[in-house]
């Protein structure tokens, strides 16, 4: 699958000369909802119903003593069975670079949005990438990310743009997945 952006919108074109996205049946798998629903909780879950090495993708940075426990607490909760890699920018580059794992978590899409707004004007290039590089992975790719949508319009101009960035962002890689999950309440509901 190549991708391509045109003008300010994302668009998606195969080609048959592309190789095909992995070799076995790795799935990409979009878990979304709003905050605090349970998503992360869910998209936890059902990583540790796939075999193999696991890897935790976490995207936060512990900017203050309430963050950094957070952080503690969300590792305790994993156990020993994952690898937790604190990747707060170069999250691509993370899943390139980890081509044992059977299965990545990246948690969560928002904060690394959130995370490059400021500090990269390529956006929707960077998401085009991360896209291809989970399709071409040979892991199972779980992503978590927050729906912007269902909210009110943002009284400043640096807000609408994180949202639109995000809703963008959501539906290419809700486009993109295998499998994609709307948690409500702690209840998951499968919508692909």
């Amino acid at each position: 699958m190549s991708i391509k952006i045109k003008s300010s919108k994302f668009k998606v074109q195969s080609s048959k000369k592309d190789p095909q996205p992995s070799p076995r049946d790795s799935r990409l798998i979009f878990v979304t909802g709003g905050c605090r629903s349970g998503k992360s909780k869910y998209a936890l879950k059902l990583a540790e119903s796939m075999n193999g090495r696991k890897l935790y993708l976490a995207t936060g940075e512990p900017f203050d003593e309430e963050m950094a426990e957070r952080i503690k607490k969300h590792k305790k909760e994993r156990g020993n069975n994952w690898t937790t890699i604190e990747e707060p920018i170069n999250v691509i580059d993370a899943v390139k670079k980890n081509k044992r794992c059977d299965v990545i978590l990246l948690d969560c899409l928002t904060l690394w949005i959130s995370n490059l707004l400021m500090k990269d004007s390529r956006l929707k290039k960077i998401i085009v990438n991360l896209i291809s590089t989970c399709k071409h992975s040979k892991a199972n790719i779980i992503i978590v990310s927050n729906e912007v949508g269902l909210g009110i319009v943002p009284d400043n101009e640096l807000a609408r743009k994180f949202r639109d960035i995000i809703g963008l962002a959501n539906q290419r890689i809700a486009a993109a997945s295998d499998d994609v999950y709307f948690v409500v309440s702690g209840i998951p509901l499968k919508i692909k």
